[in-house]
């Protein structure tokens, strides 16, 4: 099968979140079940070419784009790696050379439209015509409806589906009624409740979401939580009409990189065999955060952006509760300054159960899930998460809330009488996180139980080419509707 993926980042040439890891994964196990697979990002001023071996591509130099009413040039560089799948880079420095990857810029709508003529103009030149558009986020969600409204004269696209992923819904790309124009695209569609009109404004997700032949989201439980007023940031109606079309599907991990076998960035590898040898990381941990190390008082870990979406209001408020407990807790994460300053209190206040690291450490996170005996995710939502994945591939008992990946990932070992493989609370409230991690200490003096826990979560099948087979059916599925 051929597939053309588009994505605004990709790993390993540029990351903000969990979508560049997908960008970076998924096209590589595609590619290694026998498809061919094309990738298109943007080329930002932050990607050296030099170091992420790319080659100019001389046959796409200065393509013109008609961005509105103005006509953009973009040139492009390429990379093939070893599991086949090529990587395309759009070059277009007035628009992808900012400070930021994303922006607030008055033409954001522009950038992201000229990424999604660019795929489509490049396919074109190549004559290559993809069984399956897939596109990611509201940064080229605008494809599917390219498919139909603007490039359905050539019949080069004819049988192409297309497949649109949710990566995090709270991300829209809404822009004024302009943009229409901007995207080449006519006013026909843009009246109250039509495809292209969004509460008055013109949104990029609505549109792809209503267009694609298939959509899907990272998580199967995310998949209906999106179609709930709670969930679904205002399209939830949107994406309930789409309900056959729509799949949910876990992100897999890297084994090369998060996998306490081989990982580089631990002081002691381990695995079930050895699992003892664990404890070495722990004692590591400890040291290098500046707490005391017993063997009985369990450690809890997070590694978090600190948002509201992560549950650090609920942790806050319970905090002074967990810390009555026999418990010590790490935390590694960033972001808004009130968690940032509730960490710094906790830290000072407790310095002898707690440690904060405002910022990223790549490998403090690693040394954090190898380290921790639990591994903490009280999120208010959490379309498919990767640290609970992680720390169960590590033997780090996760304690999350029932949500979106976190559901799909973690079983609750009460819950399945004593079948689980970690601990999981319904409820977004700071009695429901105490209860949770209460259960998991009490079960952690257990030791047999608490190594049959640890043995369910090692043994999960947590790997990208299982997702990938799954995006397979869904583009055999899209392939099906498309007639072809």
């Amino acid at each position: 099968m051929r597939i053309a993926f588009a994505t605004s980042e990709c790993v390993p040439f540029v990351k903000t979140g969990g979508l560049a890891d997908v960008s970076g994964a998924l096209p590589k196990a595609l590619a290694a079940e026998g498809n061919e697979v094309k990738v298109f990002l943007p080329l930002y001023g932050s990607i050296n070419t030099l170091s992420h071996g790319l080659s100019f591509a001389h046959e796409l130099h200065g393509i013109p784009a008609q961005i509105g009413g103005e006509t953009v040039y973009y040139h492009v560089w390429y990379k093939r790696d070893d599991t086949g799948a090529e990587f395309y880079l759009i070059d277009c420095p007035q628009y992808y050379h900012r400070s930021q990857i994303y922006t607030s810029d008055a033409d954001e709508d522009k950038r992201y439209i000229l990424l999604q003529n660019a795929v489509l103009q490049i396919l074109q030149r190549f004559n290559w015509a993809p069984d399956v558009l897939h596109c990611n986020d509201w940064q080229t969600a605008l494809l599917p409806v390219y498919l139909r409204e603007k490039y359905g004269w050539d019949s080069l696209f004819w049988k192409t589906a297309s497949v649109l992923s949710i990566h995090n819904l709270a991300y829209q790309g809404l822009f004024s009624k302009e943009s229409i124009y901007h995207a080449g695209l006519y006013y026909d569609k843009f009246y109250p409740g039509g495809p292209y009109e969004f509460h008055n404004a013109f949104s990029f997700l609505k549109a792809g979401i209503l267009y694609a032949d298939a959509l899907t989201t990272v998580s199967e439980t995310y998949a209906r939580e999106i179609q709930t007023l709670d969930y679904g940031e205002r399209l939830d109606g949107v994406l309930a009409m789409r309900r056959d079309d729509l799949f949910g599907i876990l992100n897999g991990i890297d084994p090369n990189d998060w996998n306490p076998r081989v990982d580089k960035f631990i002081p002691q590898r381990y695995d079930l065999e050895n699992f003892s040898d664990k404890t070495k990381n722990k004692k590591a941990l400890l040291a290098q955060v500046g707490l005391p190390f017993d063997e009985s008082v369990p450690m809890i870990g997070m590694i978090t952006r600190l948002t509201v979406q992560k549950g650090l209001e609920i942790l806050s408020q319970a905090f002074t509760d967990l810390m009555q407990m026999p418990v010590q807790l790490v935390i590694l994460g960033s972001g808004e300054k009130k968690y940032e300053d509730f960490l710094r209190w906790a830290a000072s206040t407790y310095p002898g159960k707690v440690s904060a690291y405002i910022g990223f450490n790549n490998a403090l996170a690693h040394l954090i899930t190898a380290g921790c005996d639990m591994y903490l995710m009280p999120s208010r939502y959490e379309p498919c998460g990767l640290n609970q994945m992680y720390s169960l591939n590590y033997g780090t008992v996760p304690i999350v809330r029932r949500t979106g990946g976190l559901a799909d990932t973690v079983r609750d070992y009460h819950e399945l009488n004593g079948q689980g493989n970690g601990f999981s609370f319904w409820d977004f409230t700071s009695y429901a996180l105490y209860t949770s991690v209460y259960r998991a200490l009490e079960l952690f003096h257990q030791k047999d139980v608490w190594m049959k826990i640890i043995k369910r979560g090692m043994s999960e099948d947590f790997s990208w080419q299982k997702s990938a087979r799954k995006y397979m059916e869904v583009y055999r599925w899209a392939k099906s509707k498309r007639g072809g």
